[in-house]
């Protein structure tokens, strides 16, 4: 008994040093705009869509132009030759640079909201998941003190010879089975919290409170809308489709391609033998000569790149419906389970389990009935927190595909 004691010190103690600071709880919208404000993810993202911006107007730049300088010596004349040269890429081709670095800069700013929503969705299940492990360690802590009571119980019956030495052996059986799940749990604890923080850009063993209490949330959308809600606001959808949109850009530059790029060269000449000044303009003109190898396999890459984009369209639509679909089935189970349970299942456990124990007092149950009655319970108001854990997790992770609350 005594080992049995110090063991669960051993294991009640790290929450109950996270519990204290006047009963602290951490609070869920306060660890989102915390990973909003630090998480690297995040960060990363944000910052390559602004990289994305700074593009577009430098593609939409004429190129620099060139200064030439010459000095020609033929004696006796003597020149000296000062100018400028521009390249004029043909007019529209500019313009569709600017549309295509528009493009990548729109899907960059819906890869950043994506990671934003896919980062919150992971920390949300961390989360849950912790208060998961928080719920179970108190309803093991509460399941130990009474097995306690029934081992007291069953030894004072034994010491008058109303019942069997078995019934306190496996009383302690039970004790010792639920200090090995709790030592699990403890573990799986520092691992969630050790995730959260990771998630927060924290260090791993910096302190973090108990969560705060969570309750269930109804959808607030049918599961009929939820499809075309996908179409209207996921940034997961929305970057391919920006993807795509790029694809008919690149093609209608491709075909401009066809079109020559000018250069425009103006020079002054001064000549020193005969005291003269005079001027040299030129327009160069680029050909595309070799159109048959270069331009025109040019559209067929652009052809193939933007048919690509549209069937990785497709593909990540039928995925992110499918998501939809499985992670709405998980969410409508657990809401049926969560309220079967507290409804009904858990009342009824503890009106069998106070009855189990009025009964065993005065020798009409045996001490198995009893040990069945607390463990039914036990199972069941486990059951309850799973299941709410996991239809909150349902939810925010369909959050997370389709960019707002379902």
């Amino acid at each position: 008994m005594k080992f049995r004691t110090l063991l669960w010190a051993s294991l009640a103690w790290p929450l109950g040093a996270l519990a204290q600071d006047n009963g602290e709880r951490a609070s869920l919208e306060q660890l989102i705009q915390e990973a909003r404000a630090h998480n690297p993810d995040i960060m990363a993202g944000r910052q390559r869509w602004e990289s994305g911006k700074a593009v577009i107007p430098q593609v939409q730049t004429l190129p620099d132009p060139k200064v030439l300088l010459g000095y020609r010596d033929m004696t006796p004349n003597r020149e000296v030759m000062y100018g400028m040269s521009q390249e004029v890429p043909f007019p529209g081709k500019l313009r569709l640079k600017g549309e295509i670095a528009t493009r990548d800069a729109e899907r960059m700013e819906q890869d950043y909201l994506a990671t934003q929503l896919a980062v919150i969705a992971r920390l949300k299940e961390s989360f849950y998941d912790l208060h998961f492990v928080h719920d179970s360690i108190n309803v093991l802590g509460r399941t130990k003190q009474l097995l306690e009571e029934f081992e007291d119980t069953a030894q004072s019956r034994y010491s008058v010879g109303q019942a069997a030495q078995q019934d306190v052996l496996r009383a302690q059986t039970e004790i010792s089975r639920l200090l090995a799940r709790l030592a699990s749990l403890e573990q799986k604890r520092q691992s969630l919290h050790a995730d959260i923080n990771r998630i927060l850009n924290r260090l791993p063993n910096d302190p973090l409170a108990p969560p705060g209490e969570i309750e269930f949330t109804p959808l607030r959308h049918l599961p009929a809308e939820l499809n075309a809600l996908l179409d209207q606001s996921s940034p997961l959808l929305h970057g391919q489709q920006k993807t795509l949109e790029r694809g008919d850009q690149s093609i209608a530059l491709a075909k401009r391609e066809y079109y020559p790029d000018f250069e425009l060269d103006a020079r002054g000449l001064h000549d020193n033998a005969m005291k003269t000044d005079g001027y040299q303009v030129m327009l160069n003109v680029k050909v595309p000569l070799y159109f048959a190898t270069k331009q025109r396999e040019g559209v067929n890459e652009a052809v193939a790149g933007r048919e690509a984009s549209f069937q990785d369209l497709q593909a990540l639509r039928q995925e992110l419906l499918s998501r939809i679909r499985d992670n709405l089935a998980q969410a409508e189970r657990a809401e049926k389970l969560v309220k079967l349970l507290k409804d009904a299942i858990v009342p009824q456990s503890r009106l069998t389990l106070a009855s189990a124990q009025a009964s065993y007092a005065v020798g009409k149950v045996d001490f198995l009935t009893l040990l069945n009655s607390l463990l039914t319970l036990q199972e069941n108001e486990l059951e309850f927190h799973s299941e709410l854990a996991e239809h909150e997790k349902a939810l925010a992770r369909l959050e997370g595909i389709l960019g707002e609350t379902p």
